[in-house]
């Protein structure tokens, strides 16, 4: 597989050459000179369409990227992935979440887990024993779960989680509870992670004798040396912000019901088919990942900003930050060799409409441009009209010329937000994080520098310097 330096390749060259074209093209003229544009640039999957025709780009670009993929090896790597090989090298391990929603085809122990979670889930919907569900993670444990329950609950269950060790955390998520009506759901690979074990010992404490645990581990000894009860399982070969999917979504599980969680498998599932299939040029994903590669390396763009018109998708901002960031946030490539070119940019973002009267001003008006991808769900009329007016406005700006335009960005219209939508657009930015990742040769499913801060507190605490 293709780990040689994305600078060595022929289409890195031509297209830093290309980019020089660009430096004076405005959005405005292209749609004026180009009436089709808005029709050429546009792609589809199942419940999706992703317009690109309001990025500061065109069709040689397209193909000087997409000649950029096929250099790096993205077909070869696209198929590791898909297949289950050992593609996060560092830690010589699969990356195979997609395998956690293959449907009858997922690997037995998946399918005998998702059994297992429709069962517990059912029960705890049904037999009122439990009002308030606690999930106790952190990091990928917390956040994908987190956006799903918040984005999908149907109310029958009141699911909480905390995240961080500050006591107020935990305090917050069980204000009005009663201990003998509360379930904790304690999601940690090693069962030894600082933050959801100090949570836990917190917990433990407040319920006052009751064994009311499920566990989600690796570490299936240490679970029920803490009186799990029930125990699921986790895998070397899932990472924590890929993890959604899994046994890690079982509290979000038990929120929105598990015929919509399966919903949600199935949206992802019907991605991983499009990234499969479908040419670079009609690639959702692929595209995603080269309008980003382009702003960031060849136009200079260092922030990116996801914009959800849709308050359901608040958290999907913050779940994207450790998606990409720790995916792609490194400055070593594969081979060890320290990176002569930007990679992962910032990612921020909030849901509109609220951020109009934020940060848009700086969108419009501020020194720097900042890419940006609207999340438009089309049944909400006044949501939807909102996000192509900012669209429209970052792109061609005001006659008066206060407002500059010439700011690109990418739509995602979704036609209502279900589970089997939320599926289809986690899988979308997975994706795109990986290829993403092959055209920077790093490795996005390690975290290196994540374990840095976690040893040096550990030190501080024990009393080193």
């Amino acid at each position: 597989m293709n780990t040689a330096s994305p600078i060595d390749c022929p289409s890195w060259a031509k297209l830093s050459h290309h980019a020089e074209g660009w430096r004076d093209v405005h959005l405005k003229d292209l749609f004026a000179s180009d009436v089709a544009r808005s029709l050429q640039f546009v792609a589809e999957a199942p419940g999706l369409r992703y317009d690109y025709s309001r990025q500061r780009l065109g069709a040689i670009t397209l193909r000087l990227l997409a000649n950029l993929a096929a250099e790096r090896g993205f077909a070869e790597w696209r198929d590791a992935l898909l297949s289950g090989k050992e593609i996060n090298t560092s830690e010589k391990r699969a990356a195979w979440h997609t395998a956690l929603r293959a449907g009858p085809s997922a690997p037995a122990e998946v399918l005998q887990t998702l059994d297992r979670m429709k069962g517990l889930a059912l029960k705890l919907r049904s037999e009122g024993k439990f009002r308030r569900i606690v999930n106790l993670g952190t990091g990928g444990s917390d956040l994908g779960p987190r956006l799903l329950a918040d984005a999908a609950t149907d109310g029958t269950l009141d699911v909480r989680f905390a995240a961080n060790v500050d006591p107020r955390d935990l305090e917050r998520a069980l204000e009005g509870a009663d201990p003998a009506s509360t379930l904790f759901v304690v999601v940690s690979k090693t069962f030894t992670t600082q933050e959801t074990m100090a949570n836990a010992t917190a917990a433990r404490s407040w319920l006052n004798g009751r064994k009311h645990f499920f566990a989600i581990t690796a570490n299936e000894t240490a679970a029920r040396k803490f009186d799990a009860v029930e125990i699921l399982p986790m895998w070397d070969w899932v990472g924590g912000r890929f993890s959604v999917w899994s046994a890690v979504g079982f509290a979000a599980a038990c929120a929105m019901g598990f015929d919509r969680f399966e919903e949600f498998l199935a949206g992802g599932r019907e991605i991983d088919a499009h990234f499969a299939a479908a040419p670079p040029e009609k690639n959702i994903p692929v595209l995603m990942a080269l309008a980003g590669v382009w702003n960031t390396n060849f136009l200079g763009c260092a922030s990116h900003a996801v914009l959800p018109y849709s308050n359901a998708l608040r958290l999907l901002p913050a779940y994207l930050q450790q998606l990409e960031m720790e995916s792609n946030g490194k400055r070593v490539d594969r081979a060890g060799r320290a990176v002569g070119y930007p990679t992962c940019p910032v990612l921020w973002g909030a849901e509109g409409t609220p951020s109009q009267h934020s940060f848009h001003q700086l969108l419009h008006q501020g020194t720097q441009s900042v890419p940006c991808d609207f999340i438009d769900i089309a049944a909400d009329e006044i949501l939807s009209a909102n996000a192509r007016a900012q669209a429209d406005a970052l792109a061609f700006g005001s006659e008066d010329g206060q407002y500059p335009g010439n700011r690109p960005s990418s739509m995602l219209f979704l036609d209502r937000l279900d589970a089997k939508n939320l599926g289809r657009l986690l899988a979308l930015y997975e994706h795109k994080v990986f290829v993403q990742g092959i055209i920077w040769n790093i490795n996005s499913f390690d975290q290196p520098g994540v374990e840095l801060g976690k040893i040096m507190a550990r030190k501080i605490l024990s009393g080193g310097k």
